[in-house]
């Protein structure tokens, strides 16, 4: 056998030994390549070019992150992006994601049986989804109109987020006292009780809204000073739900937070 067709052979049976190695180290039987699509191209799903659906990927988790300045109105080239994901499985895996992990925490607090250990829940886009609304206004592209708003909170059907709903109701079962601290006017106290028993949020210990003397002030003001109160009549705050980070901020915060994902309207 001549030397180049030996050289030959064993280079095959190298290149099949490595091979067959190679097989069994990696699940890939080719180069696994991950890269962005190409810019521009359509994106018929999404109703917007992938370079679009990008930016504004990037833009929800500066949202989310609170790297933005304030901002009135979610990004005009971003209405469908934002309308697909609040009407997909994102934004409802995104929610039972916090409140697995919310769920996680309150198992493993110790209480001390006294009573004072609290649970806040903000009301709504927390415990209340407002999308039958925000479907009339382009999910946050109008620009918000508080007539128009209280017109909807007066009709009093908004409905459970149901991941909410469950962390809720186990918190409850928990030992925690439960305090909904809501940037709702005090005028709508009844029609906001109605809707909550409607929703299935019973048996919570506070319900506080805004006051006459309270109007005008920022939420994270307004949550702070109650949180303040709380505080001071002995309450430790161990858990806290919102999807601002204005329900979360200030002073007197709890120990452990936790920010449902909102892309539609920022409050300060």
């Amino acid at each position: 056998m001549s030397f180049l067709i030996r050289i030959s052979l064993f280079l095959s049976l190298f290149s099949f030994v490595f091979s067959e190695e190679n097989s069994n180290l990696h699940p890939f039987q080719r180069p696994l390549i991950l890269e962005y699509p190409e810019r521009n191209e359509p994106n018929v799903k999404q109703g917007c070019t992938d370079e679009i659906q990008l930016q504004c990927t990037g833009w929800r988790f500066a949202v989310e992150a609170n790297n933005l300045s304030p901002w009135e109105s979610i990004p005009a080239e971003c209405a469908d992006y934002v309308k697909d994901y609040l009407l997909g499985r994102g934004y409802e895996v995104d929610l039972e994601r916090v409140s697995n992990e919310a769920g996680i925490y309150a198992r493993n607090v110790e209480l001390n049986g006294d009573g004072k250990d609290v649970w806040i829940f903000d009301i709504d886009e927390t415990l209340l989804s407002n999308l039958p609304y925000y479907a009339e206004h382009d999910y946050g592209l109008e620009l918000f109109d508080s007539v128009e708003f209280d017109k909807w909170v007066e009709k009093g059907t908004a409905p459970a987020i149901q991941s909410s709903l469950k962390l809720y109701k186990e918190v409850l079962g928990l030992g925690f006292k439960v305090v909904l601290l809501t940037g709702r006017s005090e005028r709508h106290r009844s029609v906001t009780v109605e809707n909550l028993i409607k929703a299935g949020f019973q048996d919570y210990d506070k319900l506080l809204l805004r006051g006459s003397e309270d109007h005008g002030k920022t939420a994270t003001t307004f949550k702070s000073e109650r949180r303040s109160e709380m505080e001071a009549e002995g309450y430790r705050i161990m858990g806290n739900s919102g999807d601002q980070w204005s329900d979360l901020l200030g002073s007197s915060i709890s120990k452990r937070s936790f920010k449902l994902p909102n892309p539609m309207y920022y409050i300060p």
